[in-house]
């Protein structure tokens, strides 16, 4: 959907950046909780969560979420709030699941399975079923991720076979080299793929991010932001990026195009926000 309010979802940690790749990624829940907290005042419409145990490896426990939840409530207590059900470590529904019933506004729901550089997420068409119905017993909204024009065609399936009902966010990432690249052609085709009523935000991986970002404002798509993508602030990775550097300079290039950030408010209020709280 086009507007001259953009879109601002905010990934602060994701599953691969650690500490010893950058000290700015945050791992614990007071640091998620801080940097996001900073990242509101800032500017954003959506937080995109990922959960660390006290090792600083990825976890599905809702027990760390409910902390890092709770604590954005506190002093962000209107921004849209997603959680992960990504199967790039765990492949138990069980587990995966765990963190719906926490009942945030939005979860990820990644809608086939593909490869990364070094290891591969796998989402079989019976686990994307079952973790979008029980987002649908929640009243939790998913936010429909696509790395190639195949899982926009699967997403198109389970809407009109109604195991996904609207309003729609779709999230599509590009930079990846088993997926979508980040050129206008590829670009372009995605987004036409998609229903002009529905939400969209584009993604850039890795180096991909600043032309990814500066193309989705221009064009009027919202923009997905943070270390969980892209940990570095230049293209000859000589300088770590911080979250609120990234965050910056975004806002620099929304000044540059004459938009703003849709609020969380008004996003939530489209329909995204989990009535059940």
């Amino acid at each position: 959907m086009l507007s001259n309010k953009i879109i601002i979802n905010f990934c602060p940690t994701g599953m691969v950046p650690t500490k010893n790749m950058t000290p700015h990624v945050p791992v614990q829940p007071e640091e998620i909780i801080e940097q996001t907290h900073e990242a509101y005042e800032l500017g954003i419409t959506i937080v995109h969560l990922h959960a660390r145990d006290e090792n600083g490896m990825p976890t599905w426990k809702a027990s760390i979420y409910r902390d890092i939840f709770e604590g954005i409530r506190k002093y962000c207590p209107d921004l849209v709030i997603c959680a992960s059900t990504s199967g790039r470590v765990n492949s138990e529904f069980e587990k995966r699941a765990e963190v719906i019933e926490l009942q945030p506004d939005m979860c990820s729901l990644t809608l086939s399975s593909l490869n990364f550089p070094k290891q591969a997420s796998i989402n079989s068409p019976d686990m994307i079923q079952k973790l979008a119905q029980k987002m649908s017993q929640f009243g939790v909204h998913p936010e429909l991720e696509c790395f190639d024009l195949g899982m926009i065609n699967y997403g198109q399936y389970l809407i009109r076979k109604g195991a996904i009902e609207g309003p729609y966010y779709w999230n599509l990432l590009f930079g990846n080299i088993a997926g979508f690249q980040a050129n206008f052609h590829q670009m372009g085709t995605a987004i036409q793929s998609i229903p002009e009523n529905h939400f969209i935000s584009l993604a850039g991986i890795g180096l991909a991010q600043l032309p990814v970002t500066a193309s989705a404002i221009a064009m009027g798509y919202g923009a997905r932001i943070g270390l969980e993508d892209n940990i570095w602030f230049d293209s000859e990775k000589r300088q770590l990026a911080s979250n609120t550097d990234l965050l910056k300079r975004t806002h620099k290039l929304l000044k540059v195009h004459e938009k703003e950030v849709m609020s969380a408010k008004e996003f939530g209020n489209h329909g995204f926000y989990n009535e059940n709280n």
